[in-house]
């Protein structure tokens, strides 16, 4: 029988009585496992940056590097869990690709329920994977419904944000592959520079891009929205700046 290896996580709040209650909350959770518990944004930054942490329970609100700010820092494969007081909030979340956001106070039921997204997260990142054959290109191999489906990851033309599923449009086709997989995850897995995440909601192939109006490419019958963040890199990498 193999043995889980626990998420190992850091609590990250300026209040000490908020952090104290989710270190308590991570040691009751038998596949979560407590690395720290940071008053400080700046000094958990540099622990996660360090490496080998794979879920942050943070707070937004806390002086000097708020949330939102840390979150954009951390490396990829490194999960965030916004916590906080002020539900307007709650929009920061999608803009760094939270897993989750919690509502103090935080009840043990809704912690364990983002806990259990970061542990499906992880399950979902370890099945879905870019293989190479001897023979022939890599393949992009996910789960869709009760099928196991290999893409060849040069067919595929654009990836499409659900919540918490993604579509897999490839080789102009209008049925695409609908997979429980995080933009986060899929923008891991499909290899740069081929590949650029150019919208929280679009990963586009750049070796499809044809047409480009205005603000969007036009792909599939698909008119593919840029984000103002976005622009200018994807601008660069397509050879319009």
């Amino acid at each position: 029988m193999t043995t889980e290896t626990p998420i190992r996580c850091l609590v990250v709040d300026d209040e000490p009585l908020a952090a104290a209650l989710l270190a308590s909350y991570v040691r009751r959770t038998p596949f979560l496992e407590l690395a720290g518990e940071y008053n400080d944004s700046e000094q958990a930054l540099a622990r996660i940056t360090a490496g080998d942490i794979e879920l942050v329970f943070l707070d937004i609100h806390m002086p000097g590097l708020d949330g939102v700010s840390l979150a954009r820092k951390v490396p990829e494969g490194t999960r965030v869990v916004f916590t906080t007081a002020y539900s307007d909030h709650a929009l920061d979340g999608f803009d760094v690709n939270a897993l989750h956001y919690l509502l103090k106070p935080v009840s043990y039921d809704e912690f364990v329920d983002a806990a259990s997204r970061a542990r499906a997260a992880r399950d979902m990142r370890s099945q879905a994977r870019v293989a190479e054959t001897p023979s022939g290109p890599e393949f992009l191999t996910v789960k869709s419904e009760y099928r196991v489906v290999r893409i060849p990851v040069a067919d595929i033309d654009f990836v499409e944000g659900l919540k918490d599923y993604v579509k897999i449009y490839s080789n102009g086709g209008e049925r695409p592959v609908l997979t429980l997989m995080s933009m986060k995850t899929a923008e891991e897995l499909l290899p740069a520079p081929n590949f650029m995440r150019i919208h929280r909601s679009f990963i586009v192939n750049l070796d499809k891009v044809r047409v480009v109006e205005r603000n969007c490419i036009l792909m599939n019958g698909r008119a593919i929205p840029v984000s103002d963040s976005c622009r200018r890199r994807f601008a660069a990498a397509i050879g319009l700046e």
